[in-house]
């Protein structure tokens, strides 16, 4: 599903974030990216769907070749994976139907087709009563979900997870985890940046520790004693 092969990014100031990673992640897997600061996984994250682009080495997301993929072809992968933000990034001024929908219209689904799947987004991340409800009327975990439901309303196969409890309080963290998983039970692939010690030794699951640019540890599921 994701494969890196000596994969390196180096930035236009001399930086290089990104040290000759290679790794690989299963389709319908669950893994965390941890790090400190700095250590390179917000850019490892945004490789994956191309908001950065590789220096070198070999990466290919969902069947695409994001090595020497078109400009055009761009919008066709990032069909195939949702991503969801710590700051949620929804549209203040569309309601939380609307916000979901437009996911859809983006990419010319039919308005029936529309309606029937947003609804059903809605009703799994607990905010079928919302419908007509603006973001700034949510509070921040239920904006979270809304985001999330906007990331897999085009049932991609991989859900890429930035901070995306680094504005919550505890209580909606659990929340939005307990919904995470139960995306990755029915089959999407998630990967998740995360900086909380406490979510990834309790929640347990494959963890790819980044610093300096480079993979220092790369555990399956079980006790890993993350600290931040």
């Amino acid at each position: 599903m994701i494969e890196m092969q000596d994969v390196m990014k180096k930035y236009g100031n001399g930086t290089t974030a990104i040290r000759n990673i290679t790794v690989k992640i299963d389709q319908g897997e669950f893994v965390y990216v941890v790090g400190p600061s700095g250590a390179g996984k917000s850019t490892f994250i945004k490789l994956m769907y191309r908001e950065e682009k590789a220096t070198k080495g070999q990466l290919n997301v969902a069947g695409f070749d994001l090595m020497n993929i078109k400009n055009r072809d761009i919008p066709l992968l990032r069909r195939e994976i949702g991503v969801v933000f710590q700051d949620y990034k929804l549209l203040p001024k569309k309601t939380i139907y609307e916000n979901v929908a437009y996911a859809m219209q983006v990419i010319g689904r039919k308005p029936r087709d529309i309606k029937k799947r947003v609804m059903e987004v809605l009703d799994l991340v607990g905010l079928k009563h919302k419908v007509r409800v603006f973001p700034t009327e949510l509070s921040g975990g239920e904006q979270q979900r809304v985001a999330i439901a906007r990331a897999i309303v085009n049932t991609p196969k991989v859900l890429i997870a930035d901070e995306p409890t680094g504005n919550l309080d505890p209580e909606n963290s659990w929340e939005i985890m307990k919904l995470l998983d139960k995306i990755n039970t029915q089959g999407t692939t998630v990967v998740m940046a995360t900086h909380n010690a406490q979510i990834v030794n309790t929640i347990r699951h494959r963890v790819i520790a980044v610093e300096n640019g480079r993979i220092i540890r790369d555990q399956v599921e079980g006790e890993y004693g993350y600290d931040v």
